[in-house]
């Protein structure tokens, strides 16, 4: 191996399953901190987070077997899917499959003993009702999509979801090919294909639920209704997350009939509206505070922001974008591919190759929205990284390390962020290069007058470090996000096995099993998707630094540690799962004493070393 990690902190006593307490009603000093110790999950752990992580389409497989096991789930016309899902289950261990059936089962019992209203009615109690207008924008591929065609091809699909529903598993798996020609945008525009038309579902449907009994929003929804909230203020900003962001306005006018629902929503209710956003939807939050001000965009002048936005509320927002994005569009590969065993892979890749992921990512432009931002400024050269460990022997730093000598295919050094960011474009088609290169960019602005001159650049309006917040002096920003839970951070690659049938030069090293470095994926701090340097970095510090922040808007950071239920398939009420956290109890307290007017009371509340890896990170005052 080029390099090799030893572990850090110290090893954890398996032989104890209960969480650790929650310190999140005790107040909070200077100094307080709680260590994240890794160590490599149980093997049933790592496969039932296979059924929804970002970008994990071998979470599909998963929700099919939903359709035939889960009571709770009406599903009348399954009949050939059924059949379908039994000849592909046939390929799959029967380990994996009794997992799937103990987490259908966990998952009923929870919605059984539910009580789908208490935060709220807990709240409401206390004399808390709603008060400001509230719009949600979710995150990435929580947004069901449905098909409009009227084509030969989409007829059959005419108003049903081919993403988020289980009309979508009954055409991956009859269907494959023309759900791939449906879901995948063209590759010269970034806009629909030809004789294709798919849409984002509009309303609190389309993202309360990803598939029946797999909760996204509908928690949040059901709080806010407690409180008082229902469609005449409170709004659902459901997107097509496949499109790049200036797509997203030139096709559907996305930015546009947001800025019209706030300026209504406002005008009625004589209240400035509290946005909330989660994951993916972050950036698109950021991204429209610049377009609505912009003479280029929403034309709504540098005050817009001030006189219509009370609150920012960012969920698991991953601003400085996720690393796991790169192997996901570098080989169609991550941590829940990485971990499935020799059978389970060899069905995935049956139904869905590697080479037919890659495709299906870089055909969905709006997912490369998210690769790391900063570059080695924040995550760090080869023998350095911000968030690096004491004792540690190889850098987080070092991103995608290779084996040395094996033939022409493989690099022949390792990788920074950077380099990696380099490597995949420098590897790609001339289509998909074109795409990233000319809606996005993920450097860093290191004066006054670059900041300013971006703000007439839309390709950098995503990126924090390249731009500004919003001149809004009374714009309150709340960060809430997960903490504890480890995360990816980087990789080991290989040259691919003689005979595999891939045309990919590379595919992530799954028999390495060291220390941090789970079958070939080297772990870090996070919420289980997004890193810490991303969700905690702009939020901590980088809004303090002047020209990120001339308007001094207010920016309050809740981190919640993972203390997940041992027995719950989704985490319980102390999860900080990437996901999971929008049915946390706390999260949707917080979010509701904000709606209710009440923000002013919510305290920092910071747990990890995220603001001593934030005054490492190489970005500075002018």
């Amino acid at each position: 191996m080029a390099s090799t990690l030893r572990r850090r902190g110290p090893k954890q006593d398996e032989s104890s399953s209960e969480p650790s307490t929650s310190r999140e009603d005790s107040p909070v000093k200077d100094g307080d901190k709680v260590k994240v110790v890794h160590h490599r999950p149980k093997q049933r752990k790592r496969k039932t987070t296979a059924i929804f992580l970002l970008g994990s389409l071998f979470g599909l497989v998963a929700a099919g077997f939903f359709a035939k096991s889960n009571d709770l789930i009406d599903f009348p016309e399954i009949g050939e899917l059924s059949m379908s899902m039994d000849s592909l289950f046939d390929v799959l261990p029967a380990g994996l499959v009794k997992d799937m059936r103990d987490l259908v089962n966990g998952e009923r019992d929870f919605v059984e003993s539910y009580d789908a209203f208490s935060v709220g009615l807990k709240v409401r109690s206390e004399g808390l009702t709603a008060h400001h207008p509230t719009v949600m924008v979710p995150g990435v591929i929580s947004t069901g999509l449905e098909s409009w065609g009227t084509s030969n091809i989409s007829r059959p699909y005419f108003r049903k979801r081919l993403w988020g529903s289980w009309t979508m598993m009954r055409a991956l798996v009859m269907d494959k090919e023309n759900w791939k020609r449906h879901i995948m945008l063209d590759k010269d525009t970034g806009l629909d294909p030809p004789d294709i038309k798919l849409r984002a579902a509009q309303g609190f449907d389309a993202t309360d639920f990803f598939i029946t009994g797999y909760w996204i929003w509908n928690k949040i929804i059901e709080n806010l209704a407690s409180l008082g909230y229902d469609s005449t203020n409170s709004f659902t900003a459901a997107y097509d997350w496949r499109l790049a962001y200036p797509n997203l306005e030139k096709r559907d006018y996305y930015f546009t009939r947001l800025k019209a629902h706030i300026e209504m929503a406002v005008h009625l209710d004589q209240r400035k509206i509290v946005l909330t956003s989660h994951s993916m939807g972050s950036q698109v939050v950021y991204y429209f505070f610049h377009w609505v001000a912009s003479d280029q965009g929403g034309k709504g002048g540098s005050d817009w922001v001030e006189k219509h936005i009370e609150a920012w509320i960012n969920v698991s927002g991953c601003m400085l974008g996720a690393v796991k994005d790169i192997p996901a569009l570098l080989s169609g590969e991550m941590r829940d591919t990485a971990q499935l065993n020799a059978f389970a892979v060899y069905g995935l890749e049956k139904f869905l190759s590697r080479e037919e992921r890659t495709e299906i990512f870089r055909a969905m432009p709006g997912m490369s929205s998210m690769l790391p931002m900063g570059g080695n400024a924040i995550w760090g050269d080869m023998d350095w990284a911000p968030d690096d460990q004491p004792g540690q022997e190889v850098s987080y730093g070092s991103f995608l390390n290779f084996r040395t000598g094996q033939n022409w295919t493989t690099p022949s050094q390792n990788f920074t962020v950077e380099g990696a960011m380099k490597y995949l474009i420098e590897t790609s088609e001339d289509w998909y290069r074109k795409s990233i290169e000319g809606s996005y960019s993920q450097g860093v602005a290191k004066t006054t007058a670059e900041v300013e001159a971006n703000e007439k650049d839309p390709s950098k309006w995503i990126n924090p470090l390249e731009t500004r917040l919003p001149l809004a002096p009374s714009l309150k920003i709340y960060c809430f996000y997960g903490v504890g839970k480890p995360t990816e951070r980087g990789y080991y690659y290989r040259t691919p096995d003689r005979g595999s049938g891939t045309n990919l030069n590379i595919t992530i090293d799954t028999t390495l099993i060291h220390g941090l470095i789970d079958h070939g994926v080297i772990m870090g701090e996070g919420d289980g998707t997004v890193n810490l340097m991303s969700t905690g970095y702009m939020c901590n510090h980088g809004w303090k630094i002047k020209r990120y922040n001339p308007a001094r808007v207010k920016v309050t950071v809740v981190e919640m540690p993972h203390e997940p239920e041992r027995f719950n398939p989704r985490g319980g009420p102390n999860t900080a799962d990437h996901v999971d956290i929008l049915g946390r109890q706390n999260l949707n307290e917080l979010i509701l004493r904000i709606a209710a007017g009440k923000g002013d009371t919510i305290k920092d509340h910071v747990v990890s070393n995220i603001r001593e890896y934030a005054q490492k990170a190489r970005v500075y005052e002018e």
